[in-house]
């Protein structure tokens, strides 16, 4: 039976569920998303009230890491992946959306790093990044933006706004200026407990044995209107290994995913959390107790990769807010925050020829 939670959703203002118009795994058009909460408005550090919209995050973004023409304003460095979800049928007790029937569903995806600059170097602690669009063309579409961290840092709009200028490169030392950082961290101790967690969190050798978290938590509306608090995760089905902390290859995880998929297919089980009550649906700085009640849903299965061209998942705009029927997105300030900066980011690098990609795949040694 389903668990239902009595947590339920308060009327949403301006937030919309969006269906993709794209997808295939040959070619994939672009997703031209309508600005949500075109003005955000977040309480100022000293409760002046500040508004913030999504071109001021885009200056904030040029400020950390300059302007890169025909790049995301974040996760800039990426490489395109395609496969399938082939779901078990577990899911659809809790949710109508057709992807958790039982069958495959197609998909396309892309691994990234985060941050403006596409010419960065891997590090072996530096977050990773996947997003899947999951769906048939001209159908609904389920799109997500994971990580591969057990809590997200903010937990509000500000807050994030405030962290990203915050970590801008001093000139000369190339971090952080450590005084801005201190006082960053000082008005937001919900970043300080999400970035301990982080910490604590053992590092992986790559993308193929990374855990990936969607973070932010979704309602799951079954046939009946049940609504069920989510949040979801990718667990790898491959061995996990520490990092090698010797390599000085600046594509060292992009290079190792590559050889990874040439070799054998990559899969994580799709599993998908239930929310109780007494679970925050609102702040994903605060990670959900270990024993709440856990379904596997299905296997994800990537089993290609190439470099980012025109077609191709570069494209795509992994917002978190496409959700196909069956699946709505929670009362989290981050969600139509997100899908409007994704959607002014999209507009930005759409038909920009921009540089050359920073990863090619075609060059990779076996």
């Amino acid at each position: 039976m389903v668990r239902r939670s009595v947590v339920h959703s308060s009327r949403r203002s301006g937030v919309v569920t969006r269906r993709s118009v794209v997808l295939g795994i040959a070619a994939v058009g672009g997703f031209l998303a309508t600005d949500l909460g075109a003005v955000l408005y977040a309480r100022g550090p000293l409760g002046s009230r500040s508004r913030l919209t999504p071109q001021a995050f885009v200056d904030a973004f040029h400020k950390v890491a300059g302007v890169h023409r025909g790049y995301r304003l974040n996760h800039a460095k990426g490489v395109v992946v395609s496969g399938f979800f082939e779901s078990n049928g577990a899911g659809s007790e809790m949710t109508r959306a057709a992807v958790f029937q039982a069958g495959r569903t197609p998909l396309v995806g892309r691994f990234s790093v985060p941050g403006g600059n596409p010419m960065v170097a891997d590090t072996v602690d530096a977050p990773r990044g996947l997003g899947l669009a999951i769906g048939y063309p001209g159908g609904a579409q389920w799109r997500t933006a994971m990580l591969n961290l057990p809590v997200f840092q903010d937990n509000s709009v500000q807050g994030f706004y405030d962290r990203l200028l915050a970590s801008r490169p001093v000139p000369d030392t190339g971090k952080p200026d450590p005084t801005a950082m201190a006082g960053f961290l000082a008005a937001h101790p919900e970043t300080v407990n999400a970035m301990t967690a982080i910490k604590r969190q053992p590092l992986t050798s790559g993308f193929a044995d990374s855990t990936f978290r969607g973070l932010n938590t979704f309602y799951f509306v079954n046939a009946n209107g049940d609504r069920t608090p989510v949040r979801w995760s990718l667990s790898p089905m491959r061995e996990v290994r520490p990092p090698d902390e010797t390599s000085s290859n600046p594509n060292r995880l992009f290079d190792s995913v590559v050889r990874d998929i040439r070799t054998e297919p990559l899969r994580w089980r799709l599993l998908v959390t239930i929310g109780e009550p007494e679970d925050d649906v609102r702040d994903a700085t605060i990670a959900w107790p270990a024993d709440r009640h856990t379904i596997d849903t299905g296997t994800v299965v990537l089993d290609s990769i190439e470099t980012e061209s025109a077609g191709n998942a570069r494209d795509v705009n992994f917002d978190p807010m496409v959700l196909p029927d069956g699946i709505e997105p929670s009362e989290d300030p981050l969600l139509p925050a997100r899908s409007a900066v994704y959607a002014t980011s999209f507009r930005r690098r759409a038909g920009v020829a921009g540089e050359a990609p920073q990863v090619e795949v075609g060059e990779v040694a076996q």
